[in-house]
């Protein structure tokens, strides 16, 4: 028979490979949207851009195909880095999940390794770009990653922080 400290093991274990399995899976995914051209990326963009027209304002649609053009272009540059920062919190959130499942090491480590490994993966993808056509590496975007990057890792934390406050709570009653 098993006792109960080798199931949470086993559990924990689970978890961890469960969690690096998404981190992997969604690091794919950023690998994926950089590896595309700069007008195919573009062109990606102003699709949000003209989303965005659609759901935000309202007679979006009766306006002319030109308005709508200029509208997605003039709000592509936020959509992008909204886009860069947003991918990186998610990378953020799983890798601070994969360190700290099965592991013993505070919440504060644990945040500043995610964000390490999330910052390294971060400049390693914007040297990446240095070989797709028309893209480039910025700074500026590692930066802007870096920061989604601590803002998926904060998230996490929190979770983290809430979930056990709730698990304490409920063995106290």
């Amino acid at each position: 028979m098993h006792s109960d400290k080798d199931w949470k093991e086993t559990n924990m274990k689970k978890w961890r490979n469960i969690w690096a399995a998404l981190a992997v899976v969604w690091m794919a995914v950023i690998f994926a949207f950089s590896a595309k051209t700069a007008g195919e990326s573009s062109k990606d963009s102003l699709l949000v851009g003209k989303m965005i027209g659609e759901i935000f304002v309202s007679d979006f649609e009766s306006w002319t195909k030109e308005r709508q053009d200029t509208f997605a272009e003039a709000i592509e540059y936020p959509v992008r880095k909204a886009a860069h920062g947003t991918e990186y919190a998610i990378l953020g959130f799983l890798l601070f999940q994969t360190i700290r499942s099965g592991t013993k090491t505070t919440l504060g480590k644990t945040g500043i390794y995610a964000w390490g490994i999330g910052t390294c993966y971060a400049a390693g993808d914007e040297f990446h770009q240095l070989f797709v056509p028309g893209r480039g590496a910025m700074i500026t975007d590692v930066l802007i990653d870096s920061g989604g990057v601590l803002a998926g890792v904060a998230v996490a934390a929190l979770t983290w922080r809430l979930w056990n406050r709730k698990k304490k709570e409920k063995t106290w009653k």
